[in-house]
């Protein structure tokens, strides 16, 4: 089927009519869908292991099903973009996720036995793969190509602020109710997750758009997009430097907390739960100032950012434990973390103009973080126990390191001109 030519118009030239007409209802229905949808995450992080603990379940089964998720989430990736890219209802894909993780968080607590667990985790795993493609999608869909970097910057804003407050209540729910009461919280969040979600006008989303844009006779076979996407130079450029970020990145934290439980017993859980917090809200103050940025520097300087602030972290984490200082260099995190939660579909965007499969992509940019988050951690792991800490975090500057190298000599600035900024 081919897009027609008013629709093709409409999407690359009128964008910012589009955000203006939709920016008193669907712009900030997308705001607050972005904050309840990292609420409802939130409930699946650290909890669940907790939780599982609590009801007399071994490390080694809690171990399984975590990676089971975690298994099913890296598979399917790729087929969840795809997926996005040939539906024309984002918000229908978006609701059916946020409805997979509320069912998934309420088997979870009231039947917690191994098989159910499974299929609970395995819900939560593929809404998860739909989440981030349909926030993305149906932002791009909103505002065009010429103002997505200041969408997502005000995405990334409201993601940070709701994985904080949902971090905070869902902690004080575990300590005044119970761990069981963490996920029935988290069932219940869907609910404004869904009003939020019905703010967001479906006629105001850009079908089309929200796929990329697509050129007018230029939809093709799968086998076509596949040998597109492995040619597509920039793209891959872009995917090995996210891997090397998420090498360098994934383990510094757990390595840092293995450091202060042993030195510090007392006060871990306090330093860490502040090394946690304090970047999200370092996110929240500069995310929407990365989006700006991004279109006025463009995106090359900003992710050679990212590498600095990852490259002095894991230096200093080398050279001390010291609680300040951890917490200090820790904020580092949330400019690494604002940056490249703009810059990631962003620069996918740039890459996949006009191809019909920018959510298809963002599945395989996905996979790479996944990739290079398992390595990070079992590599640097291994480094700890054989050649002691410090090696492990010089091992994730290396990382780094060669991450900003790779982006100085092969990553092309990929923000459109002004005249193709449409």
């Amino acid at each position: 089927m081919t897009s027609q030519p008013g629709s093709q118009r409409a999407a690359e030239t009128t964008a910012p009519a589009t955000a203006s007409r939709a920016s008193s209802r669907s712009l900030y229905g997308l705001d607050w869908f972005a904050f309840f949808v990292a609420d409802v995450q939130t409930g699946w992080g650290p909890f669940v292991a907790a939780y599982l603990r609590s009801v007399a379940w071994t490390q080694l089964d809690i171990g399984l099903i975590l990676t089971i998720g975690t298994l099913v989430a890296f598979a399917l990736q790729i087929p969840a973009g795809a997926l996005v890219d040939r539906v024309p209802a984002k918000r229908f894909l978006a609701a059916l996720a946020v409805a997979s993780v509320s069912g998934s968080a309420l088997l979870l607590a009231v039947w917690p036995t191994f098989s159910v667990v499974v299929v609970a985790k395995v819900l939560h795993a593929i809404a998860s793969c739909l989440l981030g493609p349909t926030l993305a999608a149906i932002s791009l869909g909103l505002v065009g190509h010429s103002l997505l970097s200041v969408r997502l910057g005000r995405n990334a804003r409201f993601l940070s602020l709701g994985n904080a407050i949902a971090a905070g209540a869902m902690g004080a729910f575990g300590y005044f109710f119970s761990n069981r009461a963490i996920f029935l919280l988290t069932a219940a969040l869907c609910v404004p997750t869904f009003v939020a979600l019905a703010h967001v006008r479906a006629e105001d989303i850009d079908p089309d758009l929200a796929r990329g844009g697509i050129r007018p006779n230029e939809r093709r076979s799968s086998s076509y997009i596949f040998h597109s996407l492995v040619h597509n130079r920039p793209l891959l450029i872009f995917a090995s430097a996210v891997f090397l970020f998420q090498l360098a990145n994934a383990a510094a934290l757990p390595i840092m907390a293995g450091l202060l439980v042993t030195r510090l017993p007392e006060t871990a859980t306090l330093i860490l739960s502040i090394c946690i917090l304090a970047p999200q809200f370092v996110v929240v103050a500069i995310a929407p100032w990365v989006g700006l940025r991004a279109q006025s520097w463009g995106r090359r300087p900003l992710l050679l950012l990212c590498f600095v602030a990852l490259s002095i972290r894991c230096a200093v984490f080398a050279a001390t434990s010291a609680p300040y200082l951890v917490v200090a260099v820790q904020l580092l995190d949330g400019i690494s973390a604002a940056t490249l939660g703009v810059l990631v579909p962003l620069v996918i965007a740039d890459v996949m103009r006009g191809s019909g499969h920018f959510n298809f992509a963002q599945g395989v940019v996905g996979a790479a973080v996944g990739i290079g988050a398992s390595l990070s951690t079992t590599l640097a792991g291994y480094v700890a126990d054989r050649l002691g800490s410090a090696t492990a975090f010089l091992f994730l500057a290396s990382a780094a390191a060669a991450g900003f190298v790779l982006v100085v000599a092969l990553m092309p600035e990929t923000r459109p001109s002004q005249s193709a900024d449409r």
